[in-house]
């Protein structure tokens, strides 16, 4: 079976002191079979709070609303087939109950967290932590069985002499192991679809190469649907079929990778790429100001207030995602765009 994520209209509150705030709101998207979206934006857009919430994680007394199934699809049947999508068995990440969520994280969906560190258990052994992942789904598993699987899991992601870090803790490995062994542990129980929250961000550059790498040759050989949330725009270069842009909660922008790379629509999305480093002797250009509180949002559009191509009509109401470029495919949330 395949599985696909199709999410509609999913959005997050949170109480505050001064009331319930929004950091995703009516986000939409979907993931096909073998396929890897990556999410990028700023710090506090949103994308962190998205993973979480798909993984029914969100902070406690959080609000959830809207739907995200994850559906099995036949393997004889087209991921991209409507009538496959629509008759095929799924489940809503939203309204699972916490019973079933639990059978569903790890098993059906599985994430990699941001900072391996603090994921892992400092004061048990490597090993212990992945026969946990394993035995929580399948308790009926002999010790030799588990054992089997969690060696197969870390030599998958490519930790050498699994044997010997399965015996050690977590502070015994390096920045780029304790990644790779993150990945085991998503990957042991067998899922379909991989949230990947900012895998790379504390590791230098030789080793971030590595475990995107590492990333796709699993995407391929497991076909595996990865969501992949990143703030760099060369990663999502280097590992996206396609890009969804959040600021403030929402999507802005989101088509084919190469479309959106090159001819961003969004001046959001053209901020982003100003900014990003560049081999070429070219001056960063920052994008001005600071992304706003969720509890003072500017009416009409969330960006206006830092946007080089601010009009008046920004202000009058929220533009909707539409075509963008004379392209179906790609769209954004943006007037100027259309």
């Amino acid at each position: 079976m395949a599985i696909r994520l199709d999410v509609r209209n999913l959005t997050v509150e949170l109480p505050t002191r001064s009331g319930w705030v929004r950091p995703v709101n009516d986000v939409s998207f979907a993931l096909a079979e073998g396929e890897t979206l990556g999410i990028v934006g700023e710090s506090g857009s949103g994308k962190t709070m998205l993973s979480l919430a798909l993984m029914g994680l969100e902070p406690h007394g959080a609000r959830r609303s809207g739907d995200a199934w994850l559906r099995e699809i036949p393997a004889n049947g087209s991921s991209n087939g409507a009538a496959a999508i629509t008759d095929a068995p799924a489940d809503n990440l939203v309204t699972a109950s916490p019973a079933q969520m639990r059978a569903l994280r790890g098993r059906r969906i599985a994430m990699i967290f941001q900072e391996p560190m603090t994921a892992l258990d400092p004061v048990i052994r490597i090993g212990a932590q992945i026969e946990e992942a394993i035995r929580v789904h399948e308790p009926a598993l002999g010790f030799p069985e588990v054992r089997r699987r969690t060696l197969d899991a870390l030599d998958r992601a490519c930790v050498p002499q699994p044997g010997r870090r399965a015996r050690q803790y977590p502070h015994q490995l390096s920045g780029g192991l304790r990644q790779r062994v993150m990945i085991a542990m998503a990957l042991a129980p067998g899922p379909h679809v991989l949230i990947a929250d900012e895998p790379t961000t504390a590791l230098d550059v030789t080793v971030q190469k590595q475990i995107l790498e590492l990333l796709a040759t699993l995407r391929r050989d497991l076909s595996l649907s990865l969501l992949f949330i990143t703030h760099d725009l060369g990663v999502v270069a280097q590992v996206a079929d396609r890009v969804a842009v959040m600021y403030a909660g929402r999507i802005v922008e989101e088509g084919p990778v190469a479309e959106v790379l090159h001819h961003p629509a969004h001046p959001y999305t053209q901020g982003l790429l100003r900014a990003a480093p560049r081999l070429t002797p070219e001056k960063l250009v920052p994008v001005p100001g600071a992304v706003p509180a969720l509890d003072s949002l500017p009416p009409g559009c969330a960006f206006a207030p830092r946007c080089p191509q601010h009009v008046a009509a920004c202000d009058a109401a929220l533009p909707d995602l539409a075509p963008a470029n004379g392209n179906a495919a790609h769209r954004a949330r943006c007037i100027l765009a259309r």
